[in-house]
């Protein structure tokens, strides 16, 4: 059973995984230390999982491939399916298509 901590009662040397990445570091397989809880009034609490600084490891460098295969997925999500051309930006996905087009009259109404 891991320990459970109140919101920002979590001692020193002790991170989240968001935590971690910004120290570019990993869990690196060590398992779960504690838990973090944060009260919220209609809901049950957030948790966050916890990880001891001293054992994460340093982040894997991103091969070749990898940064190319990322590459390409960013530019698939700037292309506008409506105009078929690079927005310059990441789509919102609320949208669905770039701006110019959600806010062209023809798609007000639908």
């Amino acid at each position: 059973m891991t320990t459970r901590y109140s919101w920002r009662l979590a001692p020193d040397g002790l991170a989240t995984r968001r935590q971690l990445r910004a120290l570019g570091l990993r869990p690196g397989g060590q398992d779960v230390v504690a838990q973090v809880e944060r009260p919220r009034r209609r809901r049950g609490p957030l948790v966050a999982y916890l990880y001891r600084i001293d054992l994460a490891q340093p982040v894997r460098p991103m091969t070749e491939r990898q940064a190319a295969a990322l590459a390409k997925a960013n530019a698939a999500r700037r292309w506008c399916p409506t105009c078929r051309r690079d927005a310059g930006y990441v789509i919102p996905a609320s949208l669905g298509m770039c701006v110019p087009c959600a806010d062209a009259p023809h798609h007000a109404a639908a």
